[in-house]
């Protein structure tokens, strides 16, 4: 099942994102985070924190789960 983080802004950065999902305790944690951890933003690898991350973006974290950017009013489809 997919989650869904709604943008309150254009974007958000990976590592909020880390944050935002309670992967990581603090922004400072990302870096280590994603050094040891795997991360696929849009099914290709990503190892940078500051990577942003705008509405229609598909961000999966292995364990965690899969995670869809939708823009504050866009509707929210997470029948899938």
């Amino acid at each position: 099942m997919k989650k869904t983080i709604v943008l309150e802004t254009d974007y958000m950065t990976l590592g909020q994102v880390l944050k935002e999902v309670d992967v990581i305790s603090s922004g400072g944690a990302a870096k280590w985070y994603l050094a040891e951890n795997t991360v696929f933003v849009d099914g290709e690898l990503e190892n940078r924190r500051g990577r942003k991350l705008y509405a229609g973006t598909m961000l999966e974290i292995p364990e965690e789960g899969t995670f869809f950017m939708v823009k504050k009013g866009e509707p929210i489809d997470e029948t899938e």
